[in-house]
């Protein structure tokens, strides 16, 4: 059955409101765990740990087309491999350089790889092949986290030294959160048409 243009966008946009507070949720509760560094040798606990508070929302509101365990196992993987790399938690390691054009170069690199890995492993792991454009899922990912994490990035340093607090930099990965959120938000509506 198909819907009608008004009850489509409504769909979208419930369903990425939804998304954006559940992921939004996660990443402010994961400050509780986390300490947010500019090491870019973060342990595999806060990978993990990091990781997990982000899937588990995430996962609830996937649960009628996708196994949560499944999504959070798919979610999990790649952050912990990310951090195995040794180029940080992405989402929550601050990019150590004060040069713009090198926190927008390292983000865009950092951004893709973090992205293609976690797009690959929850299109692998996860996304049912029954349905057919999930292979998109890879590539949305990485775009998004290319562009997420050098706007997210620049936000930080920029409030970082009007303030001359490290908080500027929190802002920034709260920014990077938000737009990834939104985002993916957007494209899983897209992609995985039964959400």
């Amino acid at each position: 059955m198909q819907l009608s243009p008004v009850k489509t966008k409504y769909r979208i946009l419930n369903f990425t409101l939804k998304w954006i507070f559940a992921t939004s949720l996660g990443f402010l509760f994961s400050l509780l765990m986390i300490e947010i560094s500019e090491k870019p040798d973060m342990s595999f606990m806060e990978a993990a740990i990091g990781s997990l508070t982000i899937a588990i929302p995430q996962s609830y509101l996937l649960r009628k087309i996708i196994s949560p365990v499944k999504w959070v196992l798919s979610t999990l993987f790649p952050w912990v491999i990310i951090a195995a790399m040794g180029i940080g938690v992405l989402g929550w390691t601050v990019t150590n350089s004060p040069f713009l054009p090198t926190r927008l170069f390292a983000g865009i690199i950092i951004g893709g790889i973090g992205g293609l890995l976690i797009g690959i492993s929850q299109w692998w792991l996860a996304i049912p092949p029954s349905f057919s454009s999930a292979w998109k899922w890879i590539f949305v990912n990485m775009m998004i986290w290319m562009i997420a994490i050098p706007i997210g990035s620049t936000v930080g340093l920029f409030l970082h030294r009007s303030t001359n607090l490290f908080l500027g930099e929190v802002a920034g990965l709260a920014i990077t959160w938000l737009l990834v959120a939104i985002f993916t938000g957007i494209s899983a509506v897209k992609i995985i048409k039964d959400l």
